[in-house]
């Protein structure tokens, strides 16, 4: 809450006293008196041409707002925060955004896919190819991949979990997210969380991971722990496609997803 000081704008003195007809008339306080009042005002004096310029006031300091010592290094670049909309009214606003580079390139936005009243939220990085034609999040090799880990999970990619993206657009050549485009995006993520507000979340790649825990660490040492995000589970894993180009780490991944489990039994 911030503090502002309060102007005292009614300080003043009572009436003066003042003497009954003429007693005091000829007291030499009151002769002195009249004789100052009777005198003109003195002119300003005109600036001497050795004298240095009077400097220009200096404004008062405004107080520093509380949240300035306390604001989260992630995301790099903010944006005004964006009223809470209704679910369709936020796919919409999505589909029509150009808050970012990205607008120029992509074909559709990848808004997301599954129970939006979901428990289990799983947030990746960016669409991909296949994801910007289709407009919507995990449909390539990649999305294959998840969804056989989701049904090897016993969970139904459609009605046990919702799928998004921090970013909503394919970035050209599938290059990595930049700092400034995630940070667009970010709104629309934690207006998609506060709709669905799910028991745990599963973060899926370095990026996915940084932003929502604001941190900047490898996703090496992430992984294995159950982190907290706005008070919810939050289980950091590998991205589907960098499990495609490293398959060894899918034994790694198979233990997040264990994890996960585990967590969503222990707050479920």
């Amino acid at each position: 809450m911030s503090r502002h000081a309060l102007l005292q704008q009614t300080m003043g003195l009572g009436p003066s006293w003042q003497p009954r007809g003429d007693w005091f008339a000829q007291h030499p306080a009151m002769l002195a008196r009249a004789e100052q009042m009777a005198k003109p005002a003195p002119a300003p004096l005109a600036p001497s041409p050795s004298m240095p310029p009077e400097p220009p006031a200096i404004p008062s300091a405004q107080p520093m707002p509380e949240t300035a010592a306390t604001a989260p290094a992630h995301p790099p670049v903010s944006i005004s925060p964006i009223p809470l909309q209704d679910w369709n009214a936020l796919e919409q606003t999505v589909a029509a955004c150009q808050n970012c580079r990205l607008c120029q390139t992509r074909t559709r936005t990848a808004f997301g896919r599954g129970n939006p009243k979901a428990r289990w939220l799983l947030i990746g990085e960016a669409p991909g190819e296949n994801e910007d034609k289709q407009g919507l999040p995990f449909v390539g090799r990649a999305g294959q991949l998840l969804d056989n880990m989701l049904a090897a999970s016993g969970l139904d990619r459609d009605r046990d979990v919702y799928i998004a993206n921090v970013i909503k657009c394919r970035p050209p050549g599938n290059r990595n997210p930049a700092a400034d485009e995630i940070a667009a995006c970010h709104g629309y993520l934690l207006q998609q969380i506060a709709h669905i507000q799910p028991t745990l979340i599963l973060a899926l790649g370095r990026f996915a991971a940084q932003t929502l825990l604001e941190t900047e660490r490898p996703i090496g040492q992430l992984r294995g722990k159950v982190h907290r995000y706005q008070d919810i589970p939050l289980i950091v894993s590998y991205h589907p496609a960098y499990l495609l180009r490293n398959q060894p780490d899918k034994a790694k991944a198979w233990q997040d997803m264990l994890l996960a489990q585990r967590a969503f039994r222990q707050h479920a």
